[in-house]
C-alpha cells in the first residue's frame, strides 16, 4: 500500500506543478485576447474554476481569427491538461483510508454519480504500486504540459515584454 509521506508528498508534487501550469494560461489568454498581462490576470481570476479557464482558452483558440497553429498549439495542450485534471480532481476531491500500520491503503472519491435509478458515491480505489506510478506519470505529464505552453509563450510576439 502507500507509504503515507509518499502519497502525501506526490499528491503535494501534483498540486504544486498543477498550479503553475494552470497559471500559465494567464499568458495564453494575453496571447489570444491580445492584451497585456494585468488584463489578463483579470480574466483568469474572475473564471473561478480550472475548467471554466480551460473552456475559455479553447474557446478564444477556436476563433476564425486564431492562427491555425496557435489554435492546434493550444487545443492539444488543453486536451492533455483537461486528462490530467482527472488526476488531480481525484486526488483533491478523495478522503484516504489507512491500514493497520498507518499507511494509506485506499482512495475514496466524494462526487456523486446519479443514474435515473440510483445514485452513487465514493469510488474506492487501492494506493498500490500502480496507483503511485500512475501519480508520478501525471506530475511529469503536466510538467511537459507546463514546458510546452512555455515554449508557446516565448514565441509569441505580443508576449515578449510582458514575461
Amino acid at each position: 500500500m502507500g507509504n503515507m509521506p509518499d502519497v502525501l508528498l506526490g499528491v503535494g508534487r501534483l498540486n504544486y506543478v498543477w498550479t503553475n501550469t494552470e497559471s500559465l494560461l494567464i499568458y495564453v489568454i494575453a496571447h489570444l485576447l491580445a492584451v497585456d498581462k494585468e488584463a489578463a490576470i483579470i480574466v483568469f481570476l474572475t473564471l473561478n474554476t480550472t475548467r471554466a479557464r480551460i473552456d475559455l482558452v479553447e474557446r478564444l483558440a477556436k476563433r476564425r481569427s486564431t492562427p491555425k497553429a496557435d489554435r492546434e498549439a493550444v487545443l492539444f495542450a488543453m486536451a492533455r491538461l483537461k486528462k490530467e485534471a482527472k488526476v488531480r480532481n481525484k486526488y483533491n476531491h478523495s478522503i484516504y483510508s489507512f491500514d493497520e500500520s498507518g499507511d494509506i491503503s485506499s482512495t475514496q472519491l466524494m462526487r456523486l454519480v446519479e443514474t435515473d435509478s440510483e445514485i452513487r458515491y465514493g469510488k474506492v480505489e487501492q494506493m498500490d504500486e500502480k496507483e503511485m506510478r500512475q501519480l508520478e506519470s501525471s506530475i511529469a505529464e503536466i510538467t511537459d504540459i507546463s514546458k510546452s505552453l512555455w515554449a508557446f509563450i516565448h514565441k509569441s510576439p505580443h508576449l515578449a515584454k510582458e514575461i
